[in-house]
C-alpha cells in the first residue's frame, strides 16, 4: 500500500477508519494504539504535532498519595508501571530516547507536624503500592540521602519523604518518538496546522478549518483545551462550561547536575533532573490570565524558590523558558470515552497535570470500543460523568 493510497476515499474524500483531532500526547497514543490495531488513522493538530502543553519542559510522573486508596488512584498506579514498558516498546521500535527514568522523588517536609502525616502514608503505601512482582515504598527519612545538596536541609526540619514510584519522561522526547513511529505507518495520515470547524454528525463528516471535508466511521476529540468546545457544540447549550485552559509555566537550566538524582517537590515547586545535566523546574497553575503563551514574573519566582530549595542551581544557564495552557475538565480528572448520544464521536481529553502518566492508557479505554473490548475506567473519568456535572446549574 502506497503512501497515497492507505486511506478509503468517500465521495472522493479522506475517509479513515478513526479521525483524530488533536496531536498532543493523547492524540499520539491514541494513533500509535489505533495504528498497531490494523485501524486507517487520520491525525490533524491545528498548529504543530506537539506544540502545545504537551510540548513543555517538566515531564514529572509523579504518583498520587498512597492514602485513602480508590480506583482513581490504583488506574494512576497501573498506568504509571505500564509506562515504563511502553516507553522501552517504543525506544526500541524507533531507536529514540524519550528520556524515562524511574529516579524517585524527595518531598520535603519543612516543619516538624508534617512528619506526623506522612508516617501515615508510609504505612498507606505498604499496601497501596505493591504487586506480586515489585514493591514501592513512601520511606519518611530524616534527611536526604542523596546529599545536603539535595535538598538543603533548611527545608527539611520534619525530615524528607523518599517515593521510589515517582519517574520523570522528557516530554519531547517522548512525543518525537510517538510521532516517528505514527509519521512512518502507511495506515497513518498526519495533518497540521488544520482542525475541525464543525461536525455533519449525519453524514459523518468534519469540515476542516482550510476548507476541507473528512468522513470518518469514528472521531476523537484529544484536541487539549479545544476539546471542550467541539464536544460542547455537539449538544445543546449547558450550563456550565465542560473545561477551561489553565496555563503553565515552567524553565530548563544547564545545571550539571546528576541525571540519576530523584525529583524535588515543596509547596508546588518541582525540580526535575533531565539527562545531559538539564533540570526543570515548574510550574504555575493559573486559572486567569492575559497572555497564555509568555512568562512572567510568576516563573522567575518559581525559579527563585528552586534555587533557595539547591543553591547549586543558582549560578545555572536558563536554556528556555516556556509557557502554555493546558486542558482542565470540569471535574479536573480525565474525560473519556464515547459520547452518550454519538458513540461514533469519542472523548480524550482534560487530564490536566497527569496527562503524561495516563495518556496512554487513556487511549487505550478511549479505542476499546471501535475494537470491541472492554477497558474499565474510573466512574468520574468518563465524557458521561463530566456532561452530568457540566448539566448541574451553579
Amino acid at each position: 500500500m502506497t503512501n497515497g493510497d492507505k486511506m478509503a476515499l468517500r465521495s472522493g474524500q479522506l475517509s479513515p477508519d478513526l479521525l483524530i483531532v488533536g496531536g498532543g500526547i493523547m492524540g499520539l497514543w491514541a494513533a500509535r494504539f489505533a495504528i498497531e490495531a490494523g485501524l486507517n488513522v487520520v491525525l490533524l493538530d491545528a498548529g504543530r504535532i506537539a506544540g502545545g502543553a504537551s510540548g513543555g519542559l517538566l515531564g514529572s510522573l509523579m504518583p498520587y498519595m498512597p492514602d485513602r486508596w480508590c480506583e482513581k488512584k490504583q488506574f494512576q498506579f497501573d498506568a504509571l508501571l505500564s509506562l515504563e514498558e511502553e516507553v522501552a516498546r517504543l525506544e526500541a521500535e524507533t531507536g529514540l530516547d524519550a528520556g524515562y527514568r524511574r529516579s524517585g522523588r524527595l518531598i520535603l517536609l519543612p516543619k516538624p507536624h508534617l512528619r506526623t502525616i506522612a508516617l501515615r502514608h508510609e504505612r498507606d503505601a505498604q499496601t497501596a503500592w505493591q504487586t506480586p512482582e515489585r514493591s514501592f515504598a513512601w520511606q519518611v527519612l530524616d534527611q536526604s540521602p542523596f546529599g545536603e545538596a539535595w535538598p538543603d536541609p533548611a527545608f527539611t526540619q520534619g525530615g524528607v519523604v523518599f517515593d521510589t514510584l515517582a519517574a520523570r519522561v522528557s516530554p519531547r522526547g517522548l512525543t518525537q518518538a510517538l510521532r516517528q513511529l505514527v509519521e512512518a505507518s502507511p495506515h497513518c495520515h498526519l495533518r497540521e496546522g488544520v482542525s475541525v470547524t464543525s461536525f455533519d454528525l449525519l453524514r459523518k463528516t468534519a469540515l476542516l478549518t482550510d476548507g476541507d471535508e473528512i468522513a470518518f466511521d469514528h472521531v476523537m476529540i484529544a484536541a487539549g483545551t479545544g476539546a471542550f468546545p467541539l464536544l460542547e457544540g455537539l449538544m445543546p447549550p449547558l450550563p456550565q462550561p465542560l473545561g477551561m485552559a489553565v496555563k503553565g509555566q515552567a524553565a530548563l537550566l544547564q545545571a550539571n547536575i546528576e541525571p540519576d538524582l530523584p525529583l524535588l517537590f515543596l509547596d508546588g515547586v518541582y525540580i526535575v533532573p533531565h539527562d545531559g545535566g538539564r533540570v526543570a523546574i515548574g510550574s504555575t497553575s493559573e486559572n486567569q490570565f492575559d497572555a497564555p503563551f509568555s512568562t512572567d514574573q510568576q516563573l522567575e519566582d518559581v525559579i527563585e524558590q528552586a534555587c533557595a530549595l539547591v543553591p547549586a542551581l543558582q549560578d545555572a544557564q536558563v536554556l528556555e523558558r516556556w509557557a502554555g495552557v493546558r486542558p482542565k475538565a470540569i471535574d479536573r480528572d480525565p474525560m473519556v470515552g464515547p459520547h452518550p448520544a454519538y458513540p461514533f464521536v469519542i472523548a480524550l481529553a482534560g487530564g490536566f497535570k497527569i496527562s503524561f502518566g495516563l495518556a496512554h492508557r487513556l487511549a487505550q479505554a478511549a479505542l476499546a470500543p471501535l475494537l470491541g473490548q472492554h477497558f474499565a475506567l474510573p466512574p468520574g473519568f468518563t465524557l458521561g460523568h463530566h456532561l452530568e456535572v457540566a448539566s448541574r446549574k451553579k
